[in-house]
């Protein structure tokens, strides 16, 4: 070890995970309200932890002095989809980024790792602004779907306790429950088209509900009691009901008496 202040090694890195979780957190809402649909379900983000950034030097023979350009992963984000179609629609988006700089990608859906891992890795180099000067850092995005990280984290687990040394049957095992995981994702794939139509009525649905008992709540801000309590009666019958197109003309009128009420306060 060469005696280096790790915390100020580090801060660089937790910089750029923060950004980058913010950036593309931002590009999923901005397509959320473009196109009525995200291929990014969510991100997260970390930075490796020392003990594990100084074994990976040591396995890939890269000296401490070198760690910052020889180990690419210290900086990690890890961008969850639903469907193995967004994974490739995210990794066009993240070229296209001008923020960024693209170092290589590599493709383990296509070609996936002997172990049945499955993912797709972009090492990007992404500059931070310090108290110091401009500082460009590696960092390694990750793009999976659910079923992808599910497994992952299971054999990250699993390696862990057998220090990467999996036994014979563990290994066989794991392999069959990564082609179950890709099946389960090519399932979904095919019948894609049904399940974000129901997404899509769920957070409709869910919007009127909103829509109605906020405009209700406004009615009681403006005084207007009585037709708030009419209102919220009506709302309580249709939602036993789930009469959401009766919901939907219940939010309409909602609107119309919220606007009769607010030109009545300022007259």
């Amino acid at each position: 070890m060469d005696g280096r202040d790790w915390s100020l090694f580090l801060q660089p890195y937790e910089q750029a995970v923060e950004e980058l979780k913010v950036k593309f957190k931002t590009m999923r809402l901005e397509l959320k309200i473009r196109e009525a649909y995200a291929p990014i379900e969510f991100v997260t983000g970390r930075v490796k932890r020392i003990s594990s950034i100084l074994e990976k030097a040591k396995r890939l023979g890269v000296a401490t002095d070198q760690i910052d350009t020889g180990i690419e992963d210290i900086a990690g984000i890890r961008i969850m989809c639903q469907f193995v179609d967004d994974i490739h629609r995210v990794a066009e988006l993240i070229r296209n980024r001008r923020d960024l700089q693209l170092v290589y990608e590599k493709d383990y859906i296509t070609h996936y790792k002997e172990s049945g891992y499955r993912s797709y890795h972009i090492i990007v180099k992404y500059g931070v602004q310090t108290a110091l000067g401009y500082k460009d850092v590696l960092a390694e995005i990750q793009i999976r779907t659910l079923a992808m990280n599910f497994w992952a984290t299971i054999e990250h687990s699993l390696n862990y306790k057998f220090k990467e040394s999996l036994p014979e049957d563990v290994r066989n095992r794991l392999k069959k429950a990564a082609e179950a995981a890709f099946q389960l994702d090519t399932e979904m794939t095919s019948i894609r088209k049904e399940i974000l139509d129901a997404q899509t009525e769920f957070e409709e649905q869910s919007n009127v509900v909103s829509r109605v008992l906020g405009g209700i709540q406004d009615l009681y801000f403006y005084h207007r009691v009585r037709e708030a309590a009419q209102f919220q009666m009506k709302f309580n019958e249709l939602f036993e009901q789930a009469d959401y197109p009766g919901l939907n003309s219940l939010s309409v009128d909602i609107v119309a008496s919220l606007g009769k009420a607010k030109k009545g306060s300022q007259s």
